[in-house]
């Protein structure tokens, strides 16, 4: 535990996938799908169902968490009991990174459907990686205490997301210049999202996958047992675990369910709402998220150190007040173009802290040896992987033909969220799971 050289492969893993999430996720993918669907000389249709060009981009992330929910527990569930976490990981990084890179051929003209056949196809990949992705961070977390003490998690999760969000605006600052230079927009945008891609496969494989140790699980399957048979049956037993024995933790995980879906809705439409809205071409988009990125880089380390001296509960606070702010102004007050900027920068101050304080958070609350049976769990609600918010954004863009009616719904995300926050007990919490307090602030 401790080891500085694990610890720096394991947070320059969100150096490598942090170019999915900002480039695919925040930036050009939910626009140029809009664009395609625009473009089409018929409505998109899937099984006879008429879908507003707004809505796919929130459907399809929305789809793809729903299969989250199936899967990504019993994945947990299973890498505690084996061998595989590593690999797991790995795996799910690899054919994530290869559905991205295939991004690249969703164009006006594709093959089978033009258009039409461009949206389904690039909703189809997007809804692989970004599956693959949430299943490649719940191992990713897992290892988290595992490798670093409790009195450091808030650092060393926070340096992670720091880290992401260097490396995620530094590939974006490249995909700018190439949309720069490049007179085919549609080829520049294309190529950006399969060099996210590319990004996400080279690192993954130079740090994480060589630096991280797999360590053998310290629990065995009970007699008579497949992997498949106990995973299922141990999903109903951790959660019945989680109501008895860890009933803290449980609020909690309620309370960052609802607050983080808050969070990823807004980071899933963003961008979308600008374009749409606003008017916002695709250079401006790209230069607000490349802005959006470095200032979050400084404010996940910020709001690390705030964690230190108030404690990560106060701070998750402080961010979710800050949430609601960011969601009043965009419905009452957003219309112009240096107006989006300045609320962009207030959004990128709480970004990385909200997000890595309650990564590290939740990992003082699980008992040990369970850890990534418990993040497959946390990873349902974890970023660019929420379904109920893109749901409700989605729906409320197709029966009003808004975005900016829908946006003023994401309120009540984060102060529900907030509410059932601030009744979470942490120290209790952390004597229940096992863990001594002494020297973490609470």
């Amino acid at each position: 535990m401790n080891d500085k050289r694990e610890i720096f492969g394991w947070t320059m893993y969100d150096w490598a996938n942090s170019a999915f999430s900002t480039t695919v996720v925040t930036a050009l993918l939910g626009p140029y799908i809009l664009a395609l669907g625009k473009a089409s000389p018929t409505p998109i249709n899937l099984f006879g169902i008429e879908i507003e060009p707004a809505a796919v981009f929130p459907f399809s992330s929305s789809l793809s968490v729903l299969l989250q929910v199936l899967f990504l527990p019993l994945l947990g569930t299973i890498a505690d009991y084996t061998h595989l976490k590593k690999k797991m990981m790995m795996g799910f990084a690899y054919v994530g990174a290869a559905a991205t890179i295939l991004l690249f051929l969703v164009r006006e003209d594709f093959t089978l459907g033009g258009a039409n056949g461009a949206v389904l196809f690039g909703s189809l990949l997007f809804i692989i990686a970004n599956l693959c992705f949430g299943a490649a961070v719940v191992f990713y977390n897992a290892f988290l205490p595992e490798i670093a003490s409790p009195d450091l998690r808030d650092d060393v999760s926070s340096r992670g997301f720091a880290y992401g969000y260097l490396g995620g605006g530094l590939l974006l600052l490249a995909n700018l210049g190439l949309l720069s230079l490049m007179e085919d927009t549609a080829l520049a945008v294309r190529i950006s999202l399969a060099s996210a891609g590319v990004w996400w496969l080279v690192f993954t494989y130079l740090f994480p996958h060589k630096r991280l140790k797999q360590r053998a699980p310290s629990r065995q399957l009970p007699e008579g047992s497949t992997l498949l048979s106990h995973g299922i049956r141990q999903i109903a037993r951790t959660l019945r675990e989680m109501r008895e024995k860890y009933p803290v933790t449980l609020q909690y995980l309620i309370a960052y369910l609802i607050y983080n879906d808050g969070i990823q809705t807004v980071i899933v439409v963003s961008t979308s709402f600008a374009a749409d809205e606003l008017g916002v071409e695709s250079q401006t988009l790209l230069l607000l998220v490349l802005m959006i990125q470095f200032i979050a880089f400084g404010g996940a380390l910020a709001f690390g150190q705030l964690a230190r001296r108030i404690g990560a509960k106060r701070a998750v606070m402080l961010s979710l007040v800050l949430w609601s702010v960011v969601v009043i102004y965009a419905y009452a007050f957003l219309y112009t173009t240096t107006q989006l900027f300045v609320l962009g920068a207030i959004v990128a101050l709480v970004l990385g802290g909200s997000q890595a304080l309650s990564r590290s958070l939740f990992s003082q609350m699980i008992p040990q040896d369970h850890e990534a049976e418990y993040f497959g769990f946390y990873e349902v609600s974890e970023r660019g992987t929420s379904w109920i918010g893109p749901l409700v954004f989605g729906l409320a863009v197709q029966l009003t033909g808004s975005q900016r009616v829908a946006i003023i719904s994401l309120i009540l995300f984060f102060v529900l969220g907030l509410a059932l926050l601030v009744r979470v007990n942490v120290r209790q919490a952390m004597l229940d799971a096992g863990h001594d307090p002494t020297g973490v602030t609470l």
